[in-house]
């Protein structure tokens, strides 16, 4: 499993169009359903900055990439930010019901 944590920091001008091409990243995510992969996107209180944490497994390497609305996203990253991406290999020393609001609801 390999997973990372991304951080950059936008201009302010472009922190709305930023979370519009977020959206359509997770609306093409709930479509498509790739296997394999795991993201998430964290906008912190400053609004301009990003952290986006991302898992994938061999199989699906790359995955993300191959999505029309990523491409659309990274298309104008770096003109966007002030603060340009940057990646950082990460590992997992623990987690507990992280992002509970967006796991799928359990059946009665």
């Amino acid at each position: 499993m390999k997973r990372v944590v991304i951080q950059y920091k936008l201009k302010p001008e472009h922190a709305e169009r930023n979370i519009e091409l977020l959206h359509a990243v997770y609306d093409e995510l709930e479509r498509t359903q790739p296997d394999g992969l795991g993201h998430a996107v964290l906008q912190l209180a400053d609004g301009v900055t990003f952290i986006h944490i991302a898992e994938e497994t061999e199989e699906a390497a790359g995955a993300i990439f191959r999505l029309e609305s990523f491409q659309r996203f990274e298309a104008g990253i770096k003109e966007r930010c002030e603060i340009p991406p940057a990646v950082q290999p990460a590992s997992e020393v623990g987690s507990y019901r992280l992002f509970a609001s967006s796991a799928p609801a359990e059946e009665s």
